[in-house]
């Protein structure tokens, strides 16, 4: 991947804010992510973690005193998005920060996860689960099952939603489902940002193909790099 051909604000803070994990494994996934997004941006980019792990985003903001732009590494609008990221944004007592949207239910985010069917070899009679980690956040559920439809209207196929952790219906009740149906594979596509507790869950939900959290795809860092280019420049106006 090359670097936009755009100009580059200097000056920014750019920070890409994760839920975190305590495997190390998903810690390294996201770094990479940051790392990605920093080569294609052509400036460095830091992490930060709002629960788990640190840092907090309010440590990172505190190191530094330029505008800042804040990515939220979600794929949905819940409750670590709209409460307790601008909380701890708030705690920073940072002068200028821009806080993006989540990344999904954005084209981008849908355009990887139909890629991903893609690599899996999805094909006529296989049933697909997008696996997401679950909220009570009503919001955050628009969001999934927006996502959920558009990925159906991308890829050409059903696709049913199913929770790892909250909410429901769980991902293993859906993947139980669609054997009873008589699906021939049931590939599950994980909307999960990075290895960890709720991927592991997923790996054993029974699907005959689980694909990898999307941390781990490059594909990403295009989205996530886009998303600071719009808010570097705005800051940047």
């Amino acid at each position: 991947m090359s670097p936009p051909t755009a100009s580059r604000p200097a000056g920014v803070n750019r920070v890409l804010v994760a839920h975190g994990t305590r495997k190390p494994g998903g810690v390294a996934m996201i770094a990479a992510l940051a790392d990605r997004v920093g080569a294609l941006l052509g400036q460095p980019v830091h992490v930060a973690f709002v629960d788990v792990v640190g840092p907090g985003p309010a440590e990172v903001l505190r190191a530094d005193p330029s505008p800042a732009v804040v990515v939220p590494a979600f794929v949905a609008r819940g409750y670590h998005v709209r409460r307790d990221l601008p909380a701890q944004l708030l705690a920073s007592g940072h002068p200028q920060i821009t806080l993006t949207p989540a990344l999904g239910p954005g084209a981008a985010l849908v355009g990887l996860l139909a890629a991903q069917l893609r690599a899996a070899g999805c094909r006529r009679g296989d049933a697909v689960v997008l696996a997401v980690a679950g909220s009570a956040d009503p919001l955050a559920r628009a969001d999934v099952t927006r996502l959920a439809e558009r990925l159906a209207a991308t890829a050409g196929f059903a696709v049913a939603l199913g929770c790892v952790a909250t909410g429901s219906p769980g991902v293993e009740q859906v993947v139980a489902r669609a054997r009873r149906r008589g699906a021939h594979r049931v590939i599950a596509v994980s909307g999960l940002l990075a290895d960890g507790l709720f991927q592991d869950r997923l790996r054993g939900c029974g699907a005959d193909v689980v694909t990898d959290p999307l941390g781990a795809q490059p594909m990403l860092a295009r989205a996530v790099a886009d998303q600071f280019l719009r808010a570097s420049h705005a800051v940047a106006a």
